[in-house]
């Protein structure tokens, strides 16, 4: 339960800050998102991981460190405190959204950057929260916000830069998204995550 409740406070605020970031229209909004990330991980990495996405928890699964009981609940944690954090966001910053639209002539790069810095988000996390080259390092969360402020800054503008599908469902839930683009940050995100956990374990073959 400690760990559940963990996921839920770290995935709450993630969220709420990406929401009202961009709802507000904040000019620094990656990097509230990468500072607020790079926080929470600090502050809960060593009871939960930090997960915080259902896509790195799936990778910390296929690379064979979360059990098929413990996806699932982190994964439908992540997913409440999303939901949650949307509504909250949306009742705190009450203005008319405008962000993480994607046009349809765009579908196939917004799932591809998303696809793409969601392995780099996943990726990062497996090596330096999970990689026993790292025991007990200090600078895991760092390095996670920071893959997050970088994936921002660069494709913020194409994708809207979910890079989480706990963030993806959460900007629907917020009216910043349609649903016809819904499908992007669950089917992307999660394959990004999968892939991140297939490709650690192939480079870490003794890393069990």
């Amino acid at each position: 339960m400690r760990r559940y409740a963990t996921e839920f406070i770290g995935t709450f605020f993630l969220v709420f800050t990406v929401c009202a970031a961009s709802l507000g229209g904040a000019i620094l909004a990656p990097l509230a998102i990468g500072a607020v990330l790079a926080a929470m991980v600090f502050a809960g990495g060593h009871i939960s991981g930090g997960h915080y996405n259902p896509a790195v928890s799936l990778a910390a699964f296929v690379r064979g460190r979360l059990s098929v009981v413990d996806l699932a609940f982190y994964t439908a944690t992540q997913l409440a405190a999303g939901i949650i954090a949307a509504f909250t966001a949306r009742y705190v910053v009450n203005v008319n959204p405008d962000r993480f639209t994607i046009a349809n002539a765009d579908l196939l790069p917004a799932f591809l950057a998303e696809l793409l810095l969601t392995f780099a988000l996943a990726y990062v996390v497996l090596n330096v929260a999970t990689s026993k080259d790292h025991p007990n390092n200090s600078f895991y969360g760092l390095a996670v916000g920071l893959t997050v402020l970088a994936g921002a800054v660069a494709v913020g503008g194409i994708s809207g830069g979910a890079f989480n599908p706990a963030v993806g469902l959460a900007v629907v839930v917020a009216s910043m998204a349609t649903f016809n683009t819904l499908w992007i940050y669950l089917v992307a995100t999660l394959a990004g995550g999968a892939a991140a956990g297939l490709v650690f374990r192939l480079l870490n073959p003794d890393d069990n």
